[in-house]
């Protein structure tokens, strides 16, 4: 298997990373537009008179950089390794869809019990390819 493979799960994570990070300013020019919040706001993070359409997605952007990041980690691991097969791939593409229906979720109706499904889904992959990482360097060595 092409070991290159591994970089499009990483470049459409990366993706889903870059759209909180557009909506923010939108949202919050919108708001000091409207009144509803001033640059001071955002001086230390946001403070509480920021409404919650308005943090929703700075909240969602931090989401994506948390977690994902070990994603990003293990996917160069793989390729620096050698190690992206027909196993690794999948569980690659399969979190960044959980991740991605978290988001989507999040960014519009943002039901948290509908959200916890796929946010938890995506961890117990991420956890499960680092355990098989893990072991394959333990089992095979790390060539």
């Amino acid at each position: 298997m092409a070991q290159e493979y591994i970089f499009w799960p990483m470049i459409v994570m990366a993706l889903l990373t870059f759209i909180p990070l557009g909506m923010m300013p939108i949202k919050r020019i919108q708001s000091a537009l409207r009144g509803e919040t001033t640059p001071d706001d955002y001086k230390l993070g946001e403070s509480a008179r920021v409404p919650a359409d308005v943090s929703l997605p700075n909240r969602n952007y931090m989401s994506t950089l948390e977690v994902p990041v070990l994603f990003h980690v293990l996917s160069l691991a793989l390729y620096a390794t050698s190690r992206v097969n027909v196993v690794f791939l999948p569980l690659a593409w399969a979190y960044v869809v959980l991740r991605m229906g978290h988001s989507i979720i999040h960014l519009t109706y943002n039901r948290v019990m509908h959200r916890l499904v796929p946010f938890a889904a995506s961890n117990f992959v991420l956890i499960a390819m680092w355990v098989m990482f893990a072991l394959s360097l333990f089992r095979f060595g790390s060539n």
